[in-house]
């Protein structure tokens, strides 16, 4: 795949995209302990819960107004508004003011805005790349990209946040606006045109839409079952930084991991888990297009059973070791998992969304990650009630039981004969 035979939109999107989420990924990981010092863990952590939770409403909202208003006007409202937002937290921690609850205000503003952002993101690829094992491979390049700016980002973030915390925030507003720019002079509109659609409505009758349009959207039963069981096997990659970093503080010993001669390696707890982290981020970066590439082979269904086996298969090895060998064999596992379905999933709700509500379909689609997100946490009382190996367990049951439902949905997906493409006949 050459990208420089990309469609424009595309070329400028992975450019500005880039440096976007390269800079959001230099404070996004210290954000919340800078909130836990500043306003306490309890403060934070609801702050945070409830400022998700507007952001599933925002994802929703954004569906619909990019499927009605068009993609580009909801990406250039939303970055602009995002620039807003650091532009806020640059004030919040300047000379002349240090406020940690604006600066929570401006990430609030940041986070829901991106969901805004997202589902009309998405769309535009699908509306503009046809071809399926291409659109696969953009949407795998573009999740390459976000990962390497997770590995990038931490590590330049980790050198600033604490020290130079508003010339970091400083440099972010720069590049926010110069993104907001490229995305409103160079990326043209790609909804497909609908001359029955209405671009002026009242409020309540653009509300008494979305819900009715949502509610059509979720009496799809393949749509149901894909977003149902996208929720269970989010369990297993929500864990990384949460049940999995505590399993790993609190279970797994310093240990020796290379010795020659004088010189010896050794891992504790801290930088086994910055280490496993950046295996994941640095396997996704290295390996999603070249695998998206050779799964393009394979039909769906293969690709969503297989990658939910190594979900599973990852977290019994998780909770059954104290190797930090073993431990580096299940990520490399769970990414495998990972990269298996990046590509397609996006392309996969390309396929059975309708034309005209495709931003509404990755909207909800995003459901998988929120609601997941929201529910993860639980597994760290859990795990002090019924401990670390049973926890483990019952979240490879959930990969499994997801599995499970991917096959009831290519099944259901028989039954339509809109849906009945050789790539799912297949099996």
């Amino acid at each position: 795949m050459n990208i420089l035979k990309w469609n424009f939109n595309m070329k400028v999107r992975l450019v500005a995209e880039f440096f976007f989420g390269l800079f959001f990924w230099m404070y996004l990981p210290f954000l919340s302990i800078y909130f836990s010092e500043e306003l306490g863990k309890v403060t934070a952590g609801v702050l945070l819960m409830c400022s998700q939770a507007v952001g599933v409403f925002a994802n929703l909202i954004g569906g619909y107004l990019a499927d009605t208003y068009g993609r580009k006007r909801m990406m250039v409202i939303s970055s602009y508004i995002q620039t807003a937002g650091i532009v806020l937290i640059t004030i919040a921690n300047s000379a002349i003011l240090e406020s940690p609850w604006l600066t929570f205000i401006g990430f609030a503003i940041i986070s829901i805005t991106q969901m805004l952002y997202m589902p009309a993101s998405s769309a535009m690829v699908a509306d503009t790349v046809k071809d399926k094992d291409e659109r696969n491979l953009v949407f795998a390049v573009f999740y390459t990209m976000i990962n390497i700016n997770v590995v990038i980002g931490p590590i330049i973030g980790g050198l600033l946040f604490f020290t130079a915390r508003f010339e970091l925030f400083t440099a972010s507003t720069i590049i926010f606006l110069a993104v907001a720019l490229m995305i409103t002079f160079l990326i043209k509109e790609s909804l497909p045109v609908d001359e029955n659609r209405e671009k002026e409505e009242s409020v309540s009758k653009v509300v008494m839409k979305q819900i009715k349009n949502y509610r059509v959207i979720f009496t799809d039963k393949v749509f149901f079952l894909f977003v149902f069981a996208g929720i269970l096997i989010s369990q297993t990659f929500t864990q990384l930084d949460l049940l999995l970093a505590v399993y790993i503080k609190e279970s797994i010993p310093v240990q020796t991991l290379f010795s020659f001669g004088d010189f010896i390696l050794k891992t504790n707890s801290e930088t086994l888990f910055s280490w496993t982290i950046a295996e994941n981020g640095l396997i996704v970066a290295l390996f999603t297009v070249i695998i998206t590439k050779f799964t393009n082979k394979f039909n769906d269904r293969m690709l969503f059973l297989i990658s939910s086996i190594c979900y599973a298969f990852s977290m019994l090895l998780f909770g059954f070791t104290i190797s930090a060998y073993v431990i580096f064999i299940a990520m490399a596992i769970f990414t495998l998992g990972e990269i298996l379905v990046v590509g397609i999933q996006n392309a996969f709700i390309a396929k059975i969304a309708p034309e005209n509500q495709r931003a509404q379909y990755f909207a909800a689609a995003g459901l998988r990650w929120s609601v997941g997100r929201t529910i993860a946490p639980l597994t760290i009382p859990l795990a002090g009630l019924i401990g670390y190996k049973l926890t483990f367990i019952i979240i490879a049951l959930l990969a499994l039981t997801g599995a499970y439902l991917f096959e009831v949905m290519f099944k259901e997906m028989k039954k339509r004969p809109d849906l009945l493409m050789d790539d799912y006949k297949a099996g």
